[in-house]
């Protein structure tokens, strides 16, 4: 018989599993995103202690080792002045006629439908150490101006 017609397991055509990408650079989080990441991991270790298949319980033990990895590396930010955009701030800035507040939150936390938007956000990367006043040039050339900064 012709190799090409012998199949070892079906597990070798299978798609392969990839763990969940680690964000780069620092884990800064905010009390709040700290206690989400700690509400993750004990819902995910309840998940564990019960039974179920071997490939559902592959991928709770994958998403478990993301979160755990992100407790460990949880890097808990003073709360913040409000003096000028750091994480943790609320900010209200004013762009092309607009005028929008954000939240500067964690990677983890981050929901730009609620406007919590991470720290790593290229948007909030410009603005960071901004102060009430000031004008941030955009990469992308336009302007804003910060209207408003308070802790959250």
């Amino acid at each position: 018989m012709s190799v090409a017609f012998r199949r070892e397991s079906d597990d070798e055509h299978l798609e392969p599993k990839y763990e969940l990408p680690i964000p780069p650079g620092p884990n800064l989080v905010t009390e709040r995103g700290l206690a989400q990441i700690e509400e993750r991991v004990a819902e995910l270790e309840a998940k564990l202690a019960e039974p179920m298949d071997d490939e559902a319980r592959k991928k709770v033990q994958r998403d478990a080792r993301y979160w755990l990895n992100r407790r460990a590396t949880a890097q808990l930010v003073p709360t913040p002045d409000g003096e000028e955009v750091a994480v943790g701030t609320r900010v209200t800035f004013t762009r092309n006629g607009d005028t929008r507040t954000i939240l500067i939150v964690g990677h983890d936390e981050s929901d730009p439908d609620t406007d919590r938007i991470a720290f790593t956000a290229p948007l909030v990367r410009a603005m960071m150490g901004s102060v009430e006043g000031d004008e941030v040039t955009l990469a992308d050339g336009q302007t804003l101006s910060i209207e408003a900064i308070e802790p959250a």
